[in-house]
């Protein structure tokens, strides 16, 4: 197949292209690996240079393709899809793919009704929750090209359900969640990962790594820490980026690491007792999978969850590991408990090789039909 991978470039604070990053990368590398000619096309929103690269793809091709939009921003943004379309017509795809945000998701469906080919969908949160939905014909937009498609993947099952029952889409739906480099995320010596980070050696740790932003549930965490500080020997440990949505602790058992390079987050989630994460019981958060729970869980560190959307649902099987949504005291609890049990789950985490190869066969299908 030669497939036409729509994406913006920018994508959970990584460049898609020089950092080589999850999802919208490793869809396409994967793919290509499988034997495809797969493009990448990708839109900077936020101004990067032009280029065209080739990369190591097995029996098959990668290229990648990017433009930046430019000042002037209008102009720019409105000649962007008809010079996709040129560059489309030229590459002649058997399937165009959208993904990462509403406007490549209902680009790839103008695109692909205009080359007369199938299109997919992939939806690695609920774009629905995104600030772009704000804008009025967004949501329509969106749901139109799901429905559309004849493949759509998500980033959780509790997702795929959504989009099965509201947007009643004619195609497969696929849950294919985020998956982790397990070179990077597996079981480390805590006291050397502690040594590493300047942690105390013998404290109780607990805390996450990740955005440290109001909106992603972080706040629960500091509430919690409010009840949890009375005990001398626990410390809270984060890692990540702000943007002042939220004021962190302080304290001289209070240890901010800044924001980390992703190999170093392994190191965090090494060094803690316990690991937290923290959903909101929104239509954001009832619908994501958190990629830090694979990282989390890859380590063998314990975890306590919101029991929201995908984690009720890996996390079934242990009650005890969950807190009620919107209540910091049962978070408290829940930490106090797993210090005492810790108690470790043990989660087949399939790699992308494995997940993109269930892809395949249904875009193969969709592709020969």
């Amino acid at each position: 197949m030669r497939i036409a991978f729509l994406c913006k470039r920018r994508y959970m604070g990584k460049d898609v292209i020089d950092d080589r990053y999850a999802r919208l990368y490793e869809i396409p590398r994967q793919l290509a690996l499988l034997g495809h000619d797969v493009l990448i096309a990708c839109i900077g929103y936020q101004g990067q240079g032009d280029g065209e690269w080739e990369h190591p793809a097995g029996r098959g091709r990668l290229r990648l393709r990017a433009w930046g939009v430019k000042a002037p921003w209008l102009p720019s943004l409105w000649a962007y899809p008809r010079m996709l379309l040129g560059e489309l017509q030229e590459f002649a795809p058997d399937m165009v793919y959208g993904a990462s945000d509403i406007p490549n998701v209902a680009l790839a469906r103008w695109v692909a009704e205009r080359l007369g080919v199938p299109l997919a969908v992939d939806l690695y949160d609920n774009f629905e929750a995104f600030g772009q939905a704000k804008i009025p014909g967004m949501i329509g937009a969106l749901r139109r090209a799901t429905r559309s498609a004849a493949v759509v993947t998500t980033t959780s099952e509790a997702l795929a359900r959504y989009v099965r029952d509201e947007y009643a889409s004619a195609g497969r739906v696929l849950a294919v969640p985020s998956t982790i480099d397990h070179s990077i995320f597996r079981p480390l010596d805590k006291h050397a990962s502690r040594q590493e980070l300047g942690l105390p050696a013998e404290a109780l740790l607990v805390g996450t790594a990740g955005g440290l932003q109001r909106m992603k549930g972080i706040g629960e965490l500091f509430q919690a820490w409010g009840r949890l500080k009375a005990d001398p020997r626990i410390h809270l440990v984060l890692a990540g980026p702000t943007d002042g949505s939220i004021e962190i602790p302080r304290g001289e058992r209070v240890h901010y690491l800044g924001q980390l390079p992703h190999e170093q987050v392994a190191t965090v989630f090494n060094a803690l007792d316990v690991a937290t994460i923290c959903v909101l019981d929104t239509p954001f958060g009832r619908y994501c999978f958190p990629q830090k729970a694979y990282e989390i869980l890859a380590t063998g560190t314990p975890v306590v969850a919101s029991d929201v959307g995908a984690m009720r649902d890996l996390l079934s099987n242990h009650p005890s590991l969950l807190y009620r949504p919107g209540d910091p005291a049962s978070l408290a609890d829940r930490i106090r408990d797993t210090l005492e049990t810790r108690l470790q789950v043990s989660v087949a985490i399939e790699d992308w090789a494995s997940l993109v190869g269930r892809i395949e066969p249904e875009l193969q299908a969709a592709c020969d039909g």
